[in-house]
């Protein structure tokens, strides 16, 4: 079986006021060695479980990976040490915050070959707005799974949800806004010196993220934020459009009118400022919110998009693996809790166990049959009907549509003999731009389709 991996470090030094994903405070009492030693049994135990012979690609998002600082080199000891651990490609995510030389020198001796930068913003008051550098009695736990679509997930491709703090908070003595800027924090200059450190490890391979819609940007400092990535010659951008989530100190701000949001229309208009600066500057738009220079398309993010297996290890993290005889999947999903990963892992490494998986008990076939509990996992169960509308709707996310060998081989029709009415109705259009719009017709279509080709 082959499978890629995803690795989730959920850790923060902070959290910014929009992100759902799940993370917390740095520990002292699980870091670094339980909760390492814990990813990898976790992950030398689902290799051997679900009988995993080739790992092509491997993604280590967060939380913020970059604050294990040298550490993470333990963790890419063992990886290397594994017999099926040669990756194609190997991807690390920092944040510039935690960004360090140290780090840098780590990934590199441990193998990984590209790097992904959480930019966001060069606008110190749009940083500060969202706590992007926010202070630690601002920290809460957050719960949002994740593992399994990088960081996709929760990202509205077209309604960019920008915010602007009233003149009341900034000015407030006591705001956390004031006191992060006296401490100099979310400097501009910071900035640039960690994208020039992160350039000069992983020049040919240096993937940024930006966010459209943060408080206080407008259509020329979008442009500008832009312009100063690409001076740094990235091979891949990133240009998410800011969104909402229910739960998050954002969306309270808003509830209790803390903040405020544009109309629809400006926040789409900047980031197709965006957009148009990069294609300008020779990316392709592939993906709904990726922009790569020709041949440095994100791998692991493609199999993500082509319904591919992959494996996750970490609290929080999601694993599909994928039947390709059946047309049918099954996701695996870890609980957003540290302490109860941790002891699961730990629990792993007791005799009895031991002697289980020597005896091939509660090995199962590839993305099928076997029970439906992976450990403390969560296990979904998709169907034909559920896999093919997954199929769809990660595969419409790509400029060229789902991969059409693959589509065939899995579900015994062609995209164009699965949803004929849609694509004719959808000619010419920008399906990405408006991919929710386009899948609600197919999905519509597929329904009455399933009883033709008995999906």
């Amino acid at each position: 079986m082959i499978a890629s991996l995803y690795i989730h470090i959920p850790f923060c030094m902070s959290l910014c006021d929009y992100c759902d994903f799940y993370s917390e405070k740095l520990p002292s009492s699980l870091f670094p060695s339980p909760f390492l030693n814990a990813l990898i049994t976790d992950i030398k135990y689902q290799i051997d479980y679900f009988g995993i012979k080739e790992i092509p690609t491997v993604y280590i998002g967060g939380g913020t990976p970059s604050v294990l600082g040298e550490e993470i080199s333990v963790l890419f000891k063992e990886l290397k040490a594994i017999p099926s651990f040669s990756p194609v490609e190997f991807t690390v995510e920092a944040n510039p915050e935690s960004l360090s030389e140290g780090f840098l020198r780590a990934c590199v001796a441990g193998g990984v070959n590209r790097l992904s930068l959480g930019v966001q913003t060069f606008c110190e008051d749009s940083r500060l707005a969202v706590n992007r550098w926010g202070v630690e009695k601002n920290f809460t736990r957050r719960h949002g799974g994740r593992g399994g679509h990088g960081g996709s997930w929760g990202i509205d491709q077209r309604r960019f949800l920008a915010v602007t703090f009233t003149e009341r908070a900034l000015a407030s003595e006591g705001s956390p806004l004031k006191a992060q800027r006296r401490r100099g924090r979310g400097g501009r200059g910071e900035l640039l010196e960690s994208l020039s450190l992160a350039s000069r490890y992983f020049p040919d391979s240096l993937s940024v993220d930006l966010i459209v819609g943060l408080p206080f940007q407008d259509l020329g400092g979008v442009l500008d934020d832009v312009k100063r990535v690409l001076e740094f010659k990235p091979a891949f951008v990133s240009l998410y459009s800011l969104t909402v989530e229910d739960g998050t100190p954002l969306y309270e701000k808003l509830k209790n009118k803390i903040v405020t949001i544009p109309e629809p229309e400006v926040s789409d208009s900047m980031w197709l400022v965006g957009r148009d600066a990069l294609l300008k500057a020779g990316f392709e738009h592939y993906e709904v919110s990726n922009f790569a220079l020709p041949g440095k398309r994100c791998l692991h993010n493609l199999r993500y998009w082509r319904m591919e297996s992959w494996i996750g290890a970490g609290p929080a993290a999601s694993g599909t693996v994928v039947c390709e005889e059946s047309g049918t999947a099954k996701r695996f999903t870890y609980p957003a809790d540290v302490e109860k990963y941790v002891g699961e892992q730990l629990a792993i490494n007791n005799e009895q166990l031991a002697m289980n998986r020597e005896k091939g008990e509660g090995r199962r076939e590839e993305g099928g049959g076997g029970r439906e509990q992976f450990g403390i996992c969560d296990c979904e169960v998709l169907d034909r009907m559920a896999f093919l509308k997954e199929c769809l709707l990660m595969g419409f996310r790509c400029v060229e549509g789902p991969d059409p060998v693959l589509f065939k081989r899995r579900f015994g029709v062609s995209v164009e003999e699965c949803i004929p009415r849609t694509l004719s109705r959808w000619e010419g259009k920008d399906k990405m731009l408006f991919l929710n719009g386009f899948l609600a017709e197919a999905f519509e279509e597929v329904e009455t389709m399933d009883k033709v080709f008995k999906i």
